[in-house]
């Protein structure tokens, strides 16, 4: 992608009040970290003040006021850096893990999760009140306890430009196996699997529809049926999409089923774009405390922040996710333009950590050659 990059940087005014009341639920009076914090620093008894330096992915983006309101309530400073997409930002944690290069992290998709896990990058933490709706992403250590605290998801799917299928009198694919007959050559773009998150997470759709198996011919079949792969997810959305401002030659792109919110019509009545459905596979980014941190327990607090509901309810705004919490706000346009898939492809953690890089190289030669 970067797939993150594809994030529009909408700040949404928020009132401090009501953070601030939520806030204080998450500080007890002298300022320590709350029992269910514990785990990040070993029983840590020190005071969730100071700075803490999150690492993100690089269109991690969260309301200033909110942050502000934050940072005011607890003592806490937060400094963010920026570290590339998902697979990047994993890459740099886990090359630096002996010298982390800060105490939190958010940004960490569900295709590379087990390998941060797995290097010992992460330290143990549950959130103080984590909804019951998002412990079905959450992912654990070795030790059985929760290290990746999930913050959004969204469904990775193709996307068409309505008006393009229109205008050629070509009806629009629904399928995976659509977008290989004659009717649709030259007209899909994805992004590559190993540069790109949502490139992956598709690379990963194909392998749970088609199985270890059968995923390669089904992209070689692409690749014959002119298939065209861009380095991420800005170049293959806003230049060779055609939905995106009309100018691109392709009226299928790989995005999000979140996409078609933000092609909207003039009075909002309709949206130019839609998700393939039946093409999707859901990704899952989370946050977490990083071992080694100098500041473990301030960063316990980092990590509640993003899964509080204040700053759940302008995610899809500012990150074009669906927050974890069912209590967050959801805009309109999303419910009626943003459906999730009902049944995304999946594929066990397992299965990604023992072969994604294979995966990954197969998928190169096959298809990049």
């Amino acid at each position: 992608m970067q797939h993150t990059t594809r994030r529009a940087a909408l700040l949404a005014g928020a009132g401090t009040l009501a953070l601030s009341l939520a806030l204080a639920g998450c500080t007890s009076d002298d300022g320590a970290a709350s029992p269910s914090g514990s785990g990040t620093a070993g029983g840590s008894t020190a005071a969730a003040t100071g700075p803490v330096t999150l690492v993100t992915h690089d269109s991690f983006s969260v309301d200033k006021k909110q942050l502000a309101a934050f940072e005011k309530q607890t003592g806490i400073t937060v400094k963010i850096i920026k570290q590339g997409d998902a697979g990047q930002l994993t890459n740099q944690l886990v090359l630096t893990k002996d010298s982390p290069l800060g105490d939190a992290v958010f940004g960490i998709d569900n295709t590379f999760a087990t390998r941060a896990v797995d290097a010992g990058v992460l330290a143990d933490h549950v959130p103080a009140s984590q909804p019951s709706a998002a412990d079905q992403y959450a992912v654990d250590g070795a030790d059985g306890k929760q290290q990746l605290t999930p913050i959004d998801y969204g469904d990775v799917c193709l996307n068409v430009d309505h008006a393009w299928f229109t205008k050629k009198g070509v009806a629009e694919p629904k399928t995976l196996d659509d977008l290989t007959q004659s009717a649709y050559k030259d007209l899909t773009v994805v992004e590559n699997p190993a540069t790109s998150s949502p490139g992956l997470a598709f690379l990963l759709a194909t392998v749970g529809a088609k199985g270890e198996d059968g995923y390669l011919d089904y992209w070689k079949a692409l690749k014959a049926n002119g298939l065209k792969v861009d380095q991420g997810w800005e170049d293959a959305y806003y230049t060779d999409f055609s939905g995106a401002d009309g100018k691109g030659p392709r009226p299928i792109v790989l995005s999000y089923s979140s996409s078609p919110a933000f092609t909207l019509s003039k009075d909002k009545a309709s949206t130019t774009t839609g998700a393939l459905l039946d093409t999707c596979f859901r990704q899952v980014e989370y946050a977490g405390v990083l071992s080694g941190a100098k500041n473990p327990a301030a960063a316990a607090k980092v990590v509640d922040f993003l899964q509080s509901t204040e700053v759940q309810s302008t995610i899809p705004d500012l990150m074009y996710m669906y927050p974890v919490d069912p209590a967050a706000t959801i805009p309109a346009a999303w419910k009626k333009f943003a459906p999730l898939a009902t049944k995304p492809f999946d594929v066990p953690a397992a299965d990604i950590t023992q072969h994604r890089e294979q995966w990954i190289k197969d998928w190169t030669a096959a298809v990049v050659g």
